[in-house]
């Protein structure tokens, strides 16, 4: 019998999109479960309110009930880094291992990861955040050398409200910056559902499309021993050794 891999991930609390999403990729793995915990995230603002939702302290305590679930690797499945800085991820992964003795992995993290294995450097942005969070995970991301060439935004600030962006506007967004010289075009929020479409955007533009949720499960599967390359249908990150 083939032993169990559990994958752990963090959520925002208002998220209703990755875990669904996340299942549907994973099907056709039979030994692998994704389990689930939460802390409070309602809205992505540069307050000090918003931003506190974001302390490593409540993120540990989610980290370490997931961990009595005994899983192999524990994700942050959130894009806060992006706005907060490369860094934080860096230190939330050192802290969450600390604290459990579990490898553990980011979102934003699996991002740079990915654009420097292949060498992505003109990067298409697509989120639905508004206007001084798109411009601060402009200015970062420009800081560690991927220059966002081209970005589409929503202006959307309530967490919950990402999940009713529809597939046709995600499409829009995407075709939109895909029309200028980028490499790849990142849709970076994981409660946007855009790993629904980039298999078949990938194939009308010529261009890899990292969904926030695709690159999550990306980086879990690899961190707890599992080829990526298994999940079929959900576009090029999950290529053997990622895009």
């Amino acid at each position: 019998m083939t032993k169990p891999v559990r994958l752990g991930m963090l959520t925002p609390s208002s998220n209703t999109t990755l875990e669904p999403v996340t299942y549907r990729m994973m099907a056709g793995l039979p030994e692998v479960s994704a389990h689930f915990g939460r802390f409070k995230v309602t809205e992505i603002a540069l307050t000090d309110s918003a931003l506190g939702q974001f302390d490593d302290s409540e993120i540990l305590r989610a980290a370490e009930l997931l961990a009595h679930a005994k899983v192999d690797c524990i994700a942050w499945n959130g894009t806060s880094a992006a706005w907060l800085g490369f860094d934080r991820d860096e230190r939330l992964v050192e802290r969450i291992t600390a604290a459990t003795g579990i490898k553990a992995c980011t979102t934003v993290l699996s991002y740079r990861d990915l654009f420097r294995r292949a060498g992505h450097q003109r990067i298409g942005l697509v989120t639905p955040y508004i206007d001084d969070v798109q411009a601060q995970i402009i200015s970062n991301w420009a800081a560690a050398g991927f220059d966002v060439t081209a970005e589409r935004h929503l202006k959307i600030q309530d967490n919950f409200a990402f999940a009713e962006v529809t597939e046709a506007t995600t499409e829009r967004l995407v075709r939109d910056v895909a029309a200028r010289e980028v490499d790849c075009v990142a849709i970076v929020c994981t409660n946007v559902n855009g790993a629904a479409v980039a298999a078949k955007l990938e194939s009308e533009l010529g261009l890899p499309i990292l969904d926030s949720v695709a690159v999550t499960l990306w980086a879990s599967l690899r961190t707890a021993g599992i080829d990526p390359a298994r999940v079929q249908g959900w576009g090029q990150v999950f290529a053997s050794g990622g895009v």
